[in-house]
């Protein structure tokens, strides 16, 4: 019964989570968004009131 032996697939499962856990994050990581959030200033968000010329 082969899928009992071990050794070949516990090197396949070794390697493809070192792919996963060292090589691929640092790829990701690396991506710039290109809409950065902007932070605003409290004192400008106030707004005014707005005046309904029909009223």
């Amino acid at each position: 019964m082969p899928q009992l032996n071990p050794s070949p697939w516990l090197a396949i499962m070794i390697f493809s989570w070192l792919t996963f856990l060292i090589i691929i994050p640092p790829k990701i990581m690396a991506h710039i968004m290109p809409n950065e959030p902007a932070s605003q200033d409290p004192g400008k968000s106030k707004m005014d009131t707005w005046n309904w010329p029909w009223l």
